[in-house]
């Protein structure tokens, strides 16, 4: 929406409080806003003065039209805004990034109900407490629970028709004394559900009730003449001391509030949430913000904190904020405060974010120190080459042959710029007689990728064959005819002025000496040669072995199998102990042996 097209409206849109929304020519809404008065706001769009935030800039340049809606109070306007947010979840305004999976204690819906740990919701009329961010500090309240109340772990349907039935019996866990057998009704449902509202105490963080129960039933016992049970008790009550003692009491005069810090960074805002119960710190959360237009403080908070309320069930009746903003529901109280428990609280909060921003800068350090090698060279390779994806995947062809005996071909594989080696292969060449290096690459590399494709394993995006014009030519046919050439880009380096040809062309390409692209493509070629020679090498010394053994007379080709399996090599067969020979042939096949290597 050009300013001119602004200002013809202008004159209709009132100076009341409401909500107003810029859609684009499909209709669709770019961006809800509030306002105390909604000409003064949307006149700040299209003034004189230029905004600083190149997004402002984009919306009004994307928006064709603006609606607005007239409210009573700016707090209508708040929850009308909030509304249609959820609703519409406009491009443009602030995103709530939440790819965390949360944790969560349950109390199933049942007869005798279980107390475990989940991390899926399910609306069956069970009870969710949560979320936890920290899956350790679940662990903890599992344990202290199991410690103090002896609840059923089984998945049986206890109903009262199948306990009647006398369905089930006890398991082990009622002999060693971790439960108290409600399969067979040796616990009432009664005792049970008591225990059940007990543990929603240690979850709500109603920690003064527990006590009190274990205190009495502790009385109880002793009274009763019962010492073993009493004893067993005080055992749970020392336990939960000290679970209680580990609890972060923030204050003993604050109850149930929340407490909400933010910064902002750059493009992200970090809003650090406390959850206090009797003055227990009973759970916490940092959640980020993607900032669009949304950039002030009280607008960020406005969004944020019914949001994670709600996320975290909470009925808090005060919310501790280092604004003033106004919340959906008016019985809660907003406080800023200036000094005392409550300053303390939300400058602890603060502290949070600032270690959890420090600690995401070395994070991000890290992780770029981590992966910037590889993807500088490969994002440099790939520019150099002219490809249109990154040549994560890399495949390189060598022959090697010796006065044309023994011909085989390697494939060298590297994989984010790393050589991976599980995947080399080695080729011996079967239809070429003779030293025919462009034969032979056709050969292997027909091979190498017709396989590929019967296995439906992924191509590299970039081949490379050691060697120039000639032995590229030969790959592009084998390519070509399994229909994979414009699905990858192949390339031929040759050997003396490291000249980069493509097919096709007959001119070459000249990489610059000292480009990390050029090393890494040298560094695939070595490799290649060097996995092609040592291949080489090692069948034309079993060869070789296997020749010269079956000319010993009285040696046969098993004999001759034998000793090429066991020793691998001449040299190493005339350093073999004369026992550890006849082992493997016995007496008289090692004398001929040895006394011919003598010769």
């Amino acid at each position: 929406m050009k300013t001119e097209e602004f200002r013809a409206i202008s004159d209709t849109i009132p100076h009341e409080p409401g909500v107003y929304r810029f859609l684009d020519h499909d209709g669709t809404i770019l961006y809800v806003g509030k306002a105390k008065s909604l000409k003064n706001r949307l006149n700040s769009y299209f003034g004189d003065k230029k905004h600083s935030q190149f997004k402002t800039v984009l919306l009004t340049r994307n928006a064709a039209r603006i609606e607005f809606t007239v409210v009573e109070t700016e707090h209508d306007a708040l929850l009308l805004e909030n509304s249609l947010i959820k609703k519409f979840q406009p491009r443009y305004n602030v995103s709530l990034k939440d790819g965390k999976s949360y944790t969560y204690i349950c109390i199933k819906n049942e007869r005798f109900p279980r107390v475990f740990f989940t991390r899926r919701v399910i609306r069956d009329g069970s009870q969710y407490f949560g979320p936890y961010t920290s899956k350790y500090r679940v662990n903890i309240l599992l344990e202290i629970i199991k410690k103090l109340f002896t609840l059923r772990t089984c998945t049986l349907n206890l109903s009262e028709e199948n306990v009647n039935k006398g369905k089930f019996k006890v398991c082990l866990e009622y002999h060693i004394k971790n439960c108290q057998g409600p399969c067979e009704a040796l616990e009432s449902e009664e005792s049970y559900n008591y225990k059940i509202e007990q543990v929603k105490n240690i979850l709500k963080g109603n920690l003064g009730g527990v006590k009190k129960y274990i205190t009495d039933q502790m009385k109880s016992h002793a009274e009763n003449l019962e010492f073993e049970k009493a004893q067993v008790l005080k055992d749970k009550l020392f336990a939960f001391e000290d679970y209680q003692s580990t609890s972060t009491v923030v204050s003993t005069t604050i109850k149930d509030i929340d407490v909400f810090a933010i910064k902002k960074e750059d493009q992200m805002a970090y809003v650090n949430y406390l959850k206090i119960i009797n003055g227990a710190l009973v759970n916490t959360d940092i959640s980020e913000m993607v900032m669009n237009l949304d950039d002030e403080i009280e607008d960020l908070l406005s969004f944020v904190v019914p949001t994670i309320r709600e996320k975290f069930n909470s009925i808090a009746p005060e919310v501790i904020v280092p604004v003033e903003i106004i919340v959906p529901d008016v019985k809660v109280m907003v406080t800023v405060p200036q000094r005392g428990d409550k300053k303390k609280l939300l400058e602890l909060a603060e502290k949070n974010i600032n270690y959890y921003i420090l600690q995401k800068r070395r994070d991000d350090v890290s992780h770029q120190k981590k992966i910037s090698s590889s993807e500088r060279i490969l994002t440099t390779l790939k520019k150099d080459l002219q490809m249109d994806v990154m040549p994560l995947h890399i495949e390189c062809f060598d022959n090697s042959n010796i006065q044309g005996s023994n011909p085989v071909s390697s494939c060298v594989v590297f994989k984010n710029a790393k050589p991976s080696n599980k995947d080399y292969r080695h080729f011996k060449i079967k239809t070429v007689v003779g030293p025919d290096d462009f034969a032979s690459m056709e050969e292997v590399v027909f091979r190498r990728y017709k396989r590929m494709l019967d296995e439906n394993s992924s191509l590299p995006q970039l081949i490379i064959i050691d060697g120039g014009k000639g032995q590229l030519s030969s790959a592009v046919k084998s390519l070509e005819s399994l229909g994979i050439l414009d699905k990858v880009t192949v390339i031929g380096i040759a050997k003396k002025l490291e000249e980069i040809f493509f097919p096709g062309d007959s001119l070459p390409l000249y990489i610059n000496k000292k480009s990390e692209s050029l090393k890494l493509i040298q560094q695939a070629r070595n490799e290649a040669h060097r996995f092609a020679v040592s291949f080489h090498r090692d069948l034309r010394s079993k060869n070789f072995l296997g020749t010269q053994l079956t000319n010993i007379p009285g040696i046969g080709k098993v004999t001759a199998e034998k000793l090429l399996k066991n020793f691998g090599s001449i040299t190493r067969l005339k350093e073999t102990p004369t026992e550890e020979i006849e082992k493997v042939i016995g007496k008289v096949n090692t004398k001929k042996v040895l006394e011919y290597l003598e010769e």
